[in-house]
């Protein structure tokens, strides 16, 4: 299959929403043509922190996909997430095992996992000389391309998921889902760090960025034809959908995503209640409460992540965050030769999570533009200790900040980005 002849199949607007109907009538126009009769495919999705139809997606996928292939599987793009449980996966998919079994007896569905060696084969390397090109001379280190090991066996990838800002690509989606979803630490650390770099306030929102360059330098390392399947949503209403060659329905999506997905208000906030989904269950995921509210955050104001659910800053690296604590970036730049040898991908986390700020090298002192204040379950003793604010979290009037011309109030934060008009 020439995915350079593989045409984009898709459709979406900011004003109309589709329906099942819609998908499936875009997924058959896309899936027909191409060649896929006894092959074996892998379909790259999306964990549960990401908003999307994927019990309808797995459905369809399944009933195209399952009478022509050799083999039909899916891997959970997780990152560094911890990996899901069965219940987990069942919520996310829409069926149970045992219905699964029933309907689609060959589907396997796994989990990635970023740090299990023995999981991971290096496809490529990018070289010294081609990242600091890629980077704008801001990194320049040798990188391996490590993927989960079963792309490897695998014909067609089809990457699957919704296309959001995001801080440390630009745009979430595409190619992403290969890095960091299914990737191995080093990518992840390089390409998150450089981000970091870059700085949230830079590259939130936009399309061409450096760490996205890395990412489709990456995936031409890929063995095998690498399709999308993107996806706009605006809260749980699906607006636009297209199937393509991974860049091709990247830009699409990501094109109508920067409509819908992207709120101008007139004025800087002294105050920002921002309060994350459910879905995401610690701060790790949570903090894009803060990402997307930082832009329009007045200098010297607060933004307070008001989530009682929240108990834990991160399942997966809650020792390391306790250990480095949140910083703005040039914290970790002027200090480098302490924090060099530590997971690039925390230090990016924490300087992301902390804000835009300066460090004043001479007096040891850290300057951040905002405060950030957590009204969770997580002790006051420990955000201290981190480097963030404390309110308790039943100390919180949400009609207050509603009434009060200065503070805006974000429900259901972490999708839509806020900018200045």
């Amino acid at each position: 299959m020439d995915l350079k002849g593989t045409q984009l199949v898709g459709r979406g607007s900011a004003s109309a929403i589709l329906e099942p109907a819609h998908v499936e009538g875009i997924l058959h126009e896309a899936l027909t043509p191409l060649s896929l009769d006894g092959k074996r495919v892998l379909v790259v999705i999306p964990d549960g922190t990401r908003t999307a139809p994927m019990p309808l997606l797995f459905r369809l996928l399944c009933d195209a996909l399952t009478p022509r292939t050799q083999a039909l599987d899916f891997l959970i793009a997780l990152g560094t997430h911890p990996p899901m449980t069965e219940p987990a996966i069942e919520r996310l998919v829409g069926l149970s095992a045992a219905e699964r079994a029933k309907r689609y007896p060959n589907v396997r569905i796994f989990n990635h996992r970023y740090d299990d060696p023995e999981s991971l084969r290096t496809f490529g390397t990018i070289s010294e000389k081609e990242t600091e090109v890629l980077t704008g001379g801001l990194l320049s280190r040798e990188v391996p391309v490590r993927l989960n090991r079963l792309i490897g066996d695998y014909d067609d990838v089809i990457l699957c998921g919704p296309v959001f800002p995001h801080e440390v690509a630009g745009f979430s989606g595409g190619a992403k889902y290969l890095f960091p979803g299914v990737a191995g630490p080093e990518i992840i650390d390089f390409s998150h760090w450089l981000g970091a770099l870059c700085t949230s306030m830079a590259t939130i929102g936009v399309r061409d960025t450096p760490v996205r360059r890395v990412i489709h330098r990456a995936a031409e390392f890929m063995p095998c034809e690498v399709l999308c399947l993107a996806m706009v949503l605006d809260g749980d209403r699906l607006h636009g959908v297209w199937f393509g060659a991974h860049q091709d329905a990247f830009v699409a999506a990501s094109e109508l995503s920067r409509e819908l997905n992207v709120l101008r208000v007139p004025k800087p906030f002294r105050r920002v209640l921002s309060m994350p989904a459910e879905r995401y269950d610690d701060l790790w995921t949570a903090a894009k409460a803060v990402y997307k509210t930082e832009p329009v955050i007045a200098d010297d104001g607060e933004v307070i992540v008001y989530a009682p659910h929240l108990t834990e800053v991160s399942f997966t690296h809650g020792e390391w965050i306790d250990r480095v604590g949140y910083h703005v970036r040039d914290y970790f730049l002027a200090q480098w030769d302490r924090f060099r040898d530590m997971p690039w991908a925390i230090l990016a986390h924490s300087t992301h999570v902390r804000g835009s700020g300066t460090y004043d090298a001479a007096r040891s002192l850290e300057l951040p533009r905002i405060r950030v204040t957590l009204a969770t379950g997580i002790p006051e003793e420990r955000c201290r200790r981190i480097g963030l604010g404390y309110r308790d979290p039943k100390s919180v009037d949400v009609a207050e900040f509603a009434g009060d011309p200065d503070a805006l109030v974000v429900r259901h934060a972490g999708e839509k980005l806020y900018r200045l008009a």
